[in-house]
């Protein structure tokens, strides 16, 4: 079972995430948008859409740093085991608290607002199942095991196994002893990343860069002299 869990479905996952965005971008280049439905409603969206975007902007950069970073290399920088353990556990409640207010608030919306839900797709319910089920298993992992429990250092364990298994020398065995909410919730995020390509969550990869070579838009002046006088029949004759 956990060759199963912690090699097989990671890879898996990954298969999925990479082959699915190249499969999108091959045969379904119109259809990677946001699909935004800003003209339906806009006095809610204003709310939850900057809470939730600079609230997983935290959170990815959290994860980033805490998955990819080895543990020696920040006891180099001089930042200290508990510093770090306080900054990261604040700053990641904050964020994660920051995230599941605004995709409640983008929730409510999408249901309430009848323009919103009647464009709301089968992969759109998915992908908001899929990322609430990430982030409450995320904020109740912090939650449980740093501020109601003694604290746990997932830098000794899931990050080694993540990068073990991006390097392609997986070690399941590091996954043994993970406190489950920590196992849920890295189980909840393969899941995500798998169908993550189906999804509008494809235009977080997408940055406008043909915007810097594309050609000047001409704007040209209309004759002062059109519709101002009747229509007459026949050639205009050239001036």
């Amino acid at each position: 079972m956990s060759i199963l869990l912690w090699v097989v479905l990671p890879y898996v996952a990954l298969v999925v995430f990479i082959g699915g965005h190249l499969w999108r971008y091959r045969y379904d280049k119109f259809g990677w948008t946001t699909r935004s439905s800003q003209l339906h409603e806009n006095r809610l969206l204003r709310i939850g859409s900057p809470l939730f975007h600079f609230g997983i902007l935290l959170v990815i950069i959290g994860h980033v740093v805490g998955l990819l970073i080895p543990h020696g290399w920040t006891g180099a920088a001089g930042i200290t085991e508990h510093a770090y353990h306080v900054t990261a556990v604040a700053l990641g409640t904050v964020a994660g608290v920051c995230t599941l207010g605004g995709l409640a608030v983008l929730i409510y919306r999408r249901r309430t607002v009848g323009p919103v839900f009647s464009a709301t797709t089968r992969n759109d319910k998915l992908m908001y199942v899929m990322l609430t089920l990430a982030l409450v298993l995320g904020l109740a992992a912090t939650v449980d095991a740093n501020i109601a429990g003694a604290g746990y250092d997932y830098r000794t364990t899931v990050s080694p196994w993540f990068r073990s298994v991006l390097s392609f020398r997986p070690e399941p065995a590091l996954m043994t002893g993970v406190p489950l909410l920590y196992q849920l919730h890295a189980l909840s995020a393969l899941a995500l990343f798998a169908v993550w390509p189906f999804t509008r969550l494809v235009h977080m990869l997408t940055a406008p860069l043909g915007y810097l070579t594309r050609p000047y838009i001409v704007y040209r002046s209309r004759d002062a002299q059109l519709g101002s006088r009747p229509p007459r029949r026949g050639w205009e004759r050239v001036r």
